[in-house]
């Protein structure tokens, strides 16, 4: 073939397809296109795209001639975006160059350590989009497991931080609340967020969206209140109100996070060592300095037993010491969900009604709230040791709690109310007896099914805790859903899955 041949071979027109591979930029090209058949490209192969000085790595997909023309590339929202172009624009298209880093994540799947130069290698391909969906699903793999190792753990931390933006607030301490996740209802950071900062503290909250959940602390927010805002907006909030609640994907901190958890999320699990280096990468990058870490501990949680977080604590405490970050871990109950709603509206409403002081809201979700809040404080200075959480309750029963809130919600753009399901099914005893117990991943499972967290205002809605008597009939929990396929879905996988709730006959 001529040089000019390979030239026409290897440039193509740029068309939009309008398909969604979420953050993965994908490339279309037809089976018998010139490109194709000169570069023996197959499906699943890496190919450089590059417009105008953009360069961008995509997986490709073959298909069908009738689909595309021959000198035409189809490109994924995600490649559009990224690469800035214009339907008709010419690209052109030539081999990804190898993704050095993945020897390393070769030696980690085979029982060996990755030093820190191999694990910055790692989060700076990542972040580069170096990365196929396959790798980063061999990459988060290879690292999952109970067990984490603590030099790993922090090297992991460091590159996460090192990639993305970093804030300083230009005060000596600034505070912080995360919760490891596991446990379906846990909203606690809409009610802590602003008990901390009525009580005169700064307490940037940047939240994640659901990773193996039916809601992430920002799916419920975003019922409430706008959060993608800027780094800018972020910050001009915090120093008007003193806090806020916002994505962080959206302010690129530790930006890694995010592209690994969107592999993380279809593959339903996350590792200790991904988990630590998530948690403490964000708080140390939003700039907090004192962080207080809720860990429940359940049969059914993320976290099973004590041995377990022990050595999540051991791990998140070496990392932390490391960074420079002070952290109180909490261990906390994860026997059963945590308030009534499960899903971001249900979530939100929940913790609404706990800031409003309303004579329903969940109890369990109130104290919960209140106890890690009044850590805060302490680790603060805002309170001395064992009065933090009294001074936390004050804040609540006055009205202040509530106050900040509206306040910060009207700072990132304007309250609303959490949305309703359409649609309810109410699942019933079929026998009289008392609740044993829970099986919370099944559940969340039923709460996904049936839309969580994409469908707002989705969900189950929890009717009978651990201890309750309920007689035959009575309502065990209600199925929220925006369309009848969800429900219906939800309404199958119950049918398998009676058993969710344990209900002893007594």
């Amino acid at each position: 073939m001529s040089r000019a041949a390979h030239q026409w071979s290897d440039i193509v027109r740029a068309r939009r397809i309008g398909i969604d591979t979420y953050r993965e930029p994908v490339i279309f090209l037809a089976q018998s296109s010139p490109v194709c058949r000169s570069e023996g490209w197959e499906s699943q192969a890496r190919v450089d795209v590059s417009h105008e000085g953009r360069s961008i790595a995509a997986t490709l997909s073959v298909v069908t001639d009738s689909l595309l023309e021959l000198d035409e590339a189809g490109l994924s929202d995600a490649a559009w975006k990224l690469l800035g172009v214009h339907e008709g624009d010419m690209i052109r298209l030539s081999h990804a160059a190898p993704v050095e880093s993945l020897r390393f994540v070769r030696a980690k799947v085979y029982g060996g350590s990755v030093p820190a130069s191999g694990l910055e290698a790692i989060v700076r391909d990542i972040v580069d989009g170096r990365y196929s969906d396959i790798e980063l699903a061999a990459f988060i793999t290879a690292f999952a497991g109970p067990h984490a190792d603590g030099a790993e753990a922090l090297a992991l931390t460091r590159a996460m931080i090192d990639t993305g933006e970093r804030l300083y607030w230009g005060k000596p301490t600034i505070v912080d609340k995360h919760c490891v996740g596991g446990l379906p209802g846990n909203r606690t950071s809409l009610i802590v967020v602003p008990i901390v900062a009525a009580c005169g503290l700064t307490i940037p909250k940047t939240s994640s969206r659901a990773i193996t959940s039916p809601a992430g602390t920002a799916d419920a927010m975003e019922t409430v209140a706008p959060i993608e805002l800027s780094l800018d907006d972020m910050r001009r909030v915090v120093e008007r109100e003193g806090g806020c609640i916002v994505w962080g994907g959206a302010v690129k901190l530790a930006p890694a996070d995010d592209i690994i958890i969107s592999v993380e999320r279809p593959l339903d699990f996350d590792s200790v060592t991904q988990l630590v280096a998530s948690v403490l990468a964000k708080k140390a990058a939003a700039g907090s300095t004192h962080v207080v870490i809720d860990v429940p501990v359940g049969p059914t949680a993320k976290v099973r037993t004590s041995e377990a977080a022990a050595a999540l604590e051991g791990t998140m405490t070496h990392v932390a010491q490391h960074i420079g970050l002070s952290i109180r871990v909490s261990r906390t109950d994860g026997s059963q969900p945590v308030g009534r709603g499960i899903g971001p509206a249900l979530e939100a409403r929940d913790a609404l009604a706990v800031l409003r002081n309303a004579a329903n809201a969940p109890a369990d979700l109130r104290d919960r709230a209140l106890a890690l809040a009044g850590i805060a404080i302490e680790m603060g200075g805002a309170a001395p040791a064992g009065a933090g959480c009294a001074r936390a309750r004050e804040l609540l029963a006055s009205g202040a709690a509530l106050a900040k809130f509206e306040a910060i919600c009207a700072a990132q753009g304007g309250m609303r109310e959490p949305p309703v399901a359409p649609l309810t099914d109410t699942i019933q005893a079929t026998h009289a007896g008392t609740i044993a117990a829970i099986d919370n991943r099944r559940l969340a499972r039923a709460a996904k099914l049936a839309g969580a967290p994409r469908a707002p205002s989705a969900g189950v809605e929890l009717h009978a805790p651990i201890g309750t008597r309920v007689e035959r009939g009575q309502p065990l929990f209600t199925l929220h859903a925006e369309t009848p396929g969800e429900l219906d879905y939800a309404r199958r996988y119950l049918r398998v899955n009676p058993h969710i709730l344990d209900l002893e006959e007594r």
